[in-house]
């Protein structure tokens, strides 16, 4: 909580220091408790430079210890946050998910179990099966600097308010002009069911929720609406929504409009929170079965892993297949559970004996879409018919322009002011088929190959993922004429 305060100010956290205060010493109780401040601080990109230990006998009861902590951050004079000149009627509201209730209102969320008669040890009515109420109502804090930073230096954000004590109702003014409401719309976030609960077991208003609990927002960003999708793609390490819009306040008005709060927390609930499906309608859709077919370290490939792993994600990968054995991408497959399978090239006495081969492992494992992340090889025309409006892939120009290898080179080399990525669906022809997703970058004066091909790939991991999410979710498909079709 400390650092995400430190990020509400634009700075970046620098170091964090502890006190445990106790009435006898428990070992093994505070190297517990400090090993896990020590993995916050590396979550957070910041050092645990040190604290203090107090035994105070009389104080405290046996097994009882009281803990704070407090963290440094630095930021620029002109990068402070909020930037209350520029915020302007108008502007967008961006949150991001918190994990659940975070570190506020458990007074209230006491009273709430008392009333239901359960207990830290019972089984969650909310949550994910198996877990226990204390274990769900434990989880972590969500910690976001690794996340905003990037995006807090890109100047995009006006504002940021750390959704803590008080809630949507007192955090968000905090940072605003005092001329400027806020129009929240709770049907476009998920809310944990968590709250749910709580709000109909406890018999709570929406005001009490509203003020007490971040109600599934633990950050919430003041953007311009040019910057907003930018911004949601940056972020796509974690769910965000843009959640309402700024606009004048009126003399005597509530400074928090939330509106739909009571529907979204009634429909809230675990069975929207299964794994395997995705969607806001009523009726649960299957996730797209998907198979990643790269040769190197697979940074585009981590990038559509991490989007998966996004409740909302329409995809799963089921598969990652290399034709090179012991490369970085199928560790990275492995760490995240994937199945892995390399199909080494070098073993085949053709391109249709390799092609065949790969084709069966997709067969196997009954994949739906493929992605081309980083697979250096060229396919076959009867593999890419056989996949034709299933195969996508990135290459790190604005297609059509310079097409095959050393895309950033011919960049260069003509001189050209923007470059880009562009994913698309697999053609016959090499680095051809219509165009799903591209995002531009600029070229720099400074620019070598090198430093472009870096912001590209920036590009990449975020352009990827975006355009694996339209085509799995059906929002996007290939047309027989070879056109893009966009689901209206």
């Amino acid at each position: 909580m400390c650092v995400n305060d430190v990020l509400a100010q634009g700075a970046e956290p620098l170091f964090f220091l502890d006190y445990f205060s106790c009435g006898r010493l428990d070992v093994d109780v505070a190297a517990a408790v400090v090993g896990g401040i020590a993995k916050a601080c590396e979550l957070a990109g910041c050092a645990l430079l040190g604290g203090e230990t107090a035994e105070m006998p009389g104080v405290y009861s046996e097994g009882e210890y009281d803990l704070a902590g407090f963290c440094v951050g630095a930021v620029e004079r002109g990068a402070l946050l909020p930037r209350l000149q520029e915020i302007a009627e108008g502007d967008l509201l961006i949150g991001v998910s918190s994990s659940g209730v975070h570190s506020n209102g458990f007074s209230l969320v006491r009273k709430v179990l008392e009333r239901a008669k359960l207990s830290y040890s019972c089984p969650a009515p909310f949550g994910e099966a198996g877990q226990t109420v204390g274990e769900v109502l434990l989880t972590p804090t969500k910690i976001y600097s690794r996340l905003l930073l990037p995006v807090l230096r890109s100047g995009a954000v006006k504002a940021y308010a750390h959704i803590t004590g008080g809630g949507l109702l007192e955090n968000i003014p905090r940072v605003l002009p005092e001329k400027l409401a806020v129009d929240l719309d709770a049907s476009r976030w998920s809310i944990p069911a968590v709250f749910s609960w709580l709000y109909k077991e406890g018999g709570l208003s929406e005001e009490e929720m509203a003020r007490t609990f971040n109600c599934g927002l633990g950050a919430v960003l003041v953007v311009a609406p040019p910057d907003a999708q930018r911004v949601l793609r940056q972020l796509q390490e974690e769910e965000a929504w843009i959640v309402g819009s700024l606009v004048h306040r009126q003399p005597g008005s509530q400074p928090v409009l939330v509106r739909n709060l009571n529907q979204s927390l009634t429909k809230a609930g675990p069975a929207e929170q299964k794994d395997s499906y995705h969607g806001n309608s009523t009726t649960p859709q299957k996730k797209t079965r998907v198979g990643v077919l790269i040769s190197g370290t697979g940074t585009n490939l981590q990038a559509l892993i991490e989007q998966t792993r996004r409740p909302s994600s329409s995809a799963q990968i089921v598969v990652v297949i290399s034709n090179r054995p012991g490369v970085q991408g199928l560790k990275r497959a492995a760490l995240a559970g994937i199945q892995t399978r390399v199909v080494d090239h070098k073993l085949f006495g053709s391109r249709a004996e390799f092609d065949g081969t790969i084709d069966r492992v997709l067969e196997e494992f009954g994949v739906e879409l493929v992605c081309l992340a980083g697979f250096m090889r060229i396919l076959t025309g009867t593999f890419v018919k056989k996949w034709t409006g299933k195969l996508l892939n990135i290459h790190p120009s604005l297609l059509p322009s310079f097409k095959g290898v050393n895309a950033q080179k011919q960049a260069l080399e003509a001189g050209v002011r923007v470059a880009g990525c562009t994913v698309h669906f697999v053609a016959e022809e090499v680095d051809a088929g219509a165009i799903i997703v591209q995002e531009a970058v600029p070229v720099l004066p400074t620019d070598t190959e090198e430093t472009l091909s870096e912001r590209i790939r920036e590009a990449e991991h975020r352009a990827f993922p975006a355009a694996m999410e339209l085509v799995s979710s059906g929002s996007v498909k290939l047309g027989t004429d070879g056109h893009i079709i966009w689901k209206s």
